[in-house]
């Protein structure tokens, strides 16, 4: 059961500082939605395309071209926001934010400024431990993602790639509920788990398909829960946005290297300026990019190309009876269906695949046993080896099949780990392997009796021993399995040998 009670992280008397503070984090997080085109073009949203290859009229600004929106981001959008259970806006509407840069050709981005796509909503963010947290979401709303800009192919010159432009990004802005640094990549990992659940985000920070602005401010013990009793924002400290972050490490360490910045500053007497900062993980600091921009700063309108979006209830409510089983619920179910604990069940859903190929393993098995195997065998191998579940050489089929022969008793646990390790590097079907390799457990216990026989028979001074220390006994029980090359029923030898020593 979680503990939703949740004590406040607090950054402790470090390098001088003459106060505990306390973290407020919140964060902007970029997810590309996943569609086979752009938000208002039919260009292709492939990832390592040629540059500028995947670049409709429209994206590229060219003279009387007017974006006409895809209706499968909306509904991806709208996916998203009941997988966070968010309140669904019928109507929305589009926004022009203006500013220039070389990778943006239109000299603006279309967005949602005053009337998003989806309202409030939340996230259960766990941090393994038996605590939980519940993050508010603020507000999700769409816009075109702009181009890149590439500075360190030529001394002289920088290049731009517009094959991004256009792109539907989904913003989700939280409230400033996030307490530490583990706290905020625990966050990203839940939203990005239950978007792939969703279908509507594949979550890949290294293509920069998920990446996150993260709002960092520090205040003395008590002055959140004044801003919770009023949401003033004014008890809180002032917030510094760092921008760009696309790795869950790069996030913690560079919360903690910013709120260490602050306590620097407001204890020696400063004051902490409102600004955008870059993190550089080489040199562990972060740096100023730009004074933060305010909504007027951008010169915010309505888009005059868009009318409003208007969508309909009964679409919705389709869209809601599809959504696929989300990954606490299918967590909860794991649990219960088959006694798994909580640890074993996070680690089997903690990505949709993986929680996939568990669930037919386990499927008329015993549960436990299948996750043991499932989590301890396949994935300690594929961690060891750098791959993920989808690149297993052992199909849920052949790991079910080795499991199958452990519960008829077919084979030992001992012969089970050296079968794995043939259908793991060689294939095959794992009941055949064991048939033509002679691999199959001895439950004669006639057979196992002749062997335990002799061994007491040459080893009086031992049997002495292990009836003064029935310890010792397990001593007889290795002789039985190495004289039958591991195949004995454990079972059936360790009561052999209690029954015959009287232990």
């Amino acid at each position: 059961m979680l503990d939703l009670t949740y004590e406040m992280p607090k950054i402790k008397t470090i390098a001088g500082a003459k106060h505990d503070w306390e973290l407020v984090i919140g964060m902007e997080v970029h997810a590309q939605v996943s569609s086979n085109a752009k938000l208002f073009s039919g260009a292709s949203t492939q990832f390592g395309a040629e540059p500028n290859s995947n670049v409709a009229f429209v994206d590229a600004a060219m003279p009387g071209m007017l974006p006409v929106i895809n209706e499968y981001c909306v509904e991806q959008a709208v996916r998203t926001g009941l997988g966070l259970k968010a309140d669904i806006n019928l109507k929305s509407a589009f926004d022009r934010k203006n500013y220039f840069y070389p990778d943006l050709p239109q000299g603006y981005q279309i967005s949602q400024l005053y009337h998003p796509i989806v309202g409030e909503g939340e996230v259960l963010v766990e941090m393994g431990d038996g605590t939980a947290r519940m993050v508010r979401i603020e507000r999700i709303h769409m816009e075109q993602d702009a181009g890149k800009s590439i500075h360190d192919m030529d001394p002289h010159m920088s290049f731009v790639d517009l094959n991004r432009t256009g792109v539907c990004l989904m913003e989700i802005v939280s409230r400033p509920d996030i307490r530490g640094p583990e706290e905020a990549a625990a966050y990203i990992a839940k939203l990005r788990q239950i978007m792939r659940y969703l279908g509507t985000c594949d979550g890949n920070m290294q293509n920069g398909n998920l990446r996150a602005d993260v709002n960092v401010s520090i205040c003395l013990p008590g002055a959140y829960e004044k801003y919770q009793e009023t949401q003033d924002f004014s008890h809180l400290g002032t917030r510094c946005e760092i921008k760009n972050m696309n790795s869950m490490r790069f996030i913690q360490q560079a919360i903690e290297v910013e709120a260490r910045r602050q306590i620097a500053i407001v204890e020696g007497g400063g004051k902490v300026d409102q600004e955008t900062r870059l993190y550089d993980p080489d040199k562990g600091e972060t740096r100023s990019m730009r004074s933060k921009e305010e909504a007027h700063d951008y010169r915010y309108f309505p888009d005059p190309d868009l009318l409003p979006l208007e969508i309909e209830q009964a679409w919705v409510d389709d869209i809601a009876a599809k959504l696929p089983e989300l990954p606490d619920d299918k967590k909860a179910r794991f649990i219960s269906a088959f006694s798994l604990t909580d640890y074993d069940a996070s680690v089997l859903t903690a990505e949709v695949e993986s929680a996939a190929y568990f669930e037919e393993v386990a499927k008329g098995r015993n549960g436990k046993l299948a996750a043991n195997w499932v989590i301890n065998e396949l994935f300690g191998r594929l961690k060891k080896e750098d791959h993920d579940i989808t690149d297993s050489p052992v199909s849920p089929a052949q790991l079910g099949g080795i499991i199958d022969l452990i519960s008829s008793d077919a084979i030992s646990g001992k012969i089970a780990k050296d079968l794995f390790e043939i259908v793991y590097t060689e294939g095959g079907d794992p009941a055949q392997i064991v048939e033509e390799r002679g691999m199959k457990q001895v439950t004669d216990t006639g057979a196992i009796e002749t062997a335990l026989d002799e061994i007491i028979a040459a080893n009086p001074a031992q049997v002495e021993k292990a009836k003064v220390n029935p310890k010792l006994a397990g001593w007889f029980v290795g002789q039985v399995m190495k004289a039958t090359g591991g195949k004995a029923n454990p079972k059936a030898v360790n009561e052999l040998v209690s029954k015959k020593l009287g232990s």
